[in-house]
């Protein structure tokens, strides 16, 4: 088997959650994955807790195309500050990789990315680079993100973000990774002007048997801004049929 085809076989199981790998699914597999974010900040907001929820179906195309389908984004809120509970549904979601060039065969891996979501007061665009490079059990990934926004009842709220996400992983066996990931934030209410810049950062740790995969990062907030969490941790589950 090429390491092309390792590559693309391997490519479903997440090494990280903020940060996109650039090698697809193999054409005509599926996977299934459940992503679960946790959000709060216990510094400056007792008792607020932010919870979202993604539900995946995942599709291997051709060797260089993946298509993802998000059937239900959703959320659960408990901010006594704004008195808000429960839970809301937010949007369903559509997603395109297209894959460019192998981070094993090649001097740099890269992908395009683009995803589209659309809820009862929100419409997202928000598109993707994705460079990656597999040095041995090493994995460097980077990947740079702008999103657009239209939010309210007649989406009259328009803005966008600016981000950026590093990776480093290890494969320490088939089994296990462990590894880092660092997510730059910038927000640009209105396209007019970056307002508010975040930096979090964190371990990782992947785990793989049979045909599911888990994989956790908790990140902390390195930046001191009021408007952000100071603590986030993504879950991600995988199943690939």
């Amino acid at each position: 088997m090429s390491l092309a085809a390792i590559d693309s076989l391997e490519a479903g199981a997440r090494r990280f959650t903020y940060v996109y790998e650039a090698t697809t699914s193999s054409p005509k597999t599926v996977e299934a994955e459940n992503w679960i974010t946790w959000g709060s900040s216990p510094a400056k907001q007792n008792h607020f807790n932010a919870i979202d929820f993604r539900h995946e179906l995942e599709f291997g195309v051709t060797e260089h195309l993946q298509l993802g389908l998000y059937l239900a984004d959703w959320s659960y809120r408990e901010d006594p500050a704004a008195n808000a509970h429960g839970t809301k549904f937010r949007d369903a979601a559509v997603e395109l990789v297209y894959n460019l060039t192998n981070p094993t065969t090649d001097l740099l891996g890269a992908a395009l990315y683009g995803e589209f979501r659309g809820g009862p007061e929100e419409l997202e665009l928000e598109s993707k680079v994705i460079l990656q490079r597999n040095l041995g059990q090493f994995v460097i990934a980077y990947n740079g993100t702008l999103e657009s926004t239209w939010q309210g009842n007649h989406f009259e709220e328009k803005g966008g973000e600016l981000s950026e996400a590093l990776g480093l992983s290890y494969e320490i066996s088939p089994r296990l990774l462990l590894g880092a990931e660092l997510l730059h934030e910038i927000d640009l209410p209105d396209w007019s002007g970056a307002e508010d810049s975040v930096v979090y950062a964190g371990p990782n740790v992947s785990y793989r048997w049979g045909n599911w995969w888990a994989t956790v990062t908790p990140l902390v907030q390195l930046t001191d801004v009021a408007s952000e969490v100071d603590v986030q941790t993504r879950l991600i589950l995988g199943f690939s049929f």
